[in-house]
């Protein structure tokens, strides 16, 4: 069951379901197909940030939660090639770089619920042929299901009728203690390479090695002031990992993925002014944690990285799944 949870900016109506499995709740929105908050037994506050304005996902809030594609972060220049032929997409970031697919993308529409039970909701949305630049038809699917005992597995699925790009991403911001910041949490990475960037955080060459860098969270540690880089897994990518820990207030967040990388932000730029987010309070810098499985960078422009190329009329899955438990 669905319920009205607000108006968009095109009078549609944006509603929400409510998912419950193994002591835990989330609830989801049509708009962005955006996770708005996820809880569990014995912990009295959201573990993802949110908030219950959808005036504050048309705003500061915009990625918060929200499904985002059809590329996940940056394309260098705002073009890329598919087939031979040259695409511009619509750069929305200072009008160089295309920033999750522009102002078009995935997390400033309204999905549409196709199914909701208990424990699982599946969203759609048709992206058109030359939305944002992007060529094909392409239709996509978003999974939210709560398992048995109340881990968030996430997946989305999309076809298109011609070649295309598609490697879309969960934005969920995590922040396990409810503090204003992270300084209370400790993070472990997965990963032995991470992609250096330039002043506009697109990929300047081959993976590096952590060690040795400022990068190297292989051990537990704190988040630090600098950090949004993608992490990179070695092959084969044909099944779940684990990619990466989070721990802080007796909680741990494991998180598992298929995908070829993880992008990790830290929140540094986070300011929702005087957008309310759970608990009545507005977010600010270091608020919290964007951890987003997805492909690499700027894969369109990069011959060497993983392809997210989607044929036509093949499908191309994309699972994560977050399991919070209490630490030992």
């Amino acid at each position: 069951m669905t319920e009205h949870f607000g108006t968009d900016p095109d009078g549609h109506t944006v509603t929400s379901c409510e998912l419950n499995a193994g002591g835990a709740r989330a609830r989801v929105l049509s708009w962005g197909a955006t996770l708005q908050d996820y809880r569990i037994a014995g912990v009295d506050h959201g573990l993802v940030l949110g908030s219950a304005s959808l005036e504050a996902y048309l705003g500061p809030m915009l990625y918060f939660g929200a499904i985002v594609g059809p590329v996940a972060n940056r394309i260098a220049g705002g073009r890329m090639q598919v087939g031979g032929r040259t695409y511009d997409l619509d750069k929305n970031e200072g009008g160089r770089t295309t920033l999750h697919s522009g102002r078009a993308g995935y997390s400033s529409r309204n999905w549409t619920f196709l199914s909701v039970s208990d424990a699982q909701c599946q969203l759609g949305l048709e992206h058109p042929e030359g939305l944002g630049g992007f060529p094909g038809r392409i239709l996509a699917t978003t999974t939210y299901r709560l398992d048995p005992s109340g881990a968030l597995e996430i997946e989305v699925a999309g076809q298109s009728d011609t070649d295309t790009y598609f490697s879309p991403a969960f934005h969920g911001y995590w922040n396990l203690s409810g503090q204003a910041d992270l300084s209370d949490h400790r993070l472990t990475i997965l990963a032995d390479s991470y992609l250096p960037v330039d002043q506009e955080q697109i990929p300047v060459g081959d993976p590096a090695p952590v060690s040795g860098s400022g990068f190297d969270y292989r051990e537990p540690r704190s988040i630090g002031a600098v950090l949004d880089h993608n992490f990179c897994f070695r092959p084969p990518y044909d099944g779940m990992r684990p990619v990466c820990r989070l721990a802080a207030a007796g909680l741990v967040l494991e998180v598992q993925t298929d995908q070829p990388g993880l992008q990790m932000y830290n929140g540094a730029d986070i300011d929702t002014g005087q957008m309310l987010g759970h608990g009545g309070k507005a977010y600010g810098a270091y608020a919290g944690l964007a951890i987003e499985p997805q492909f690499w960078p700027d894969t369109p422009n990069q011959s060497g990285y993983p392809s997210s190329l989607l044929q036509a009329g093949q499908t191309s899955r994309h699972r994560t799944r977050f399991e919070v438990s209490t630490a030992t």
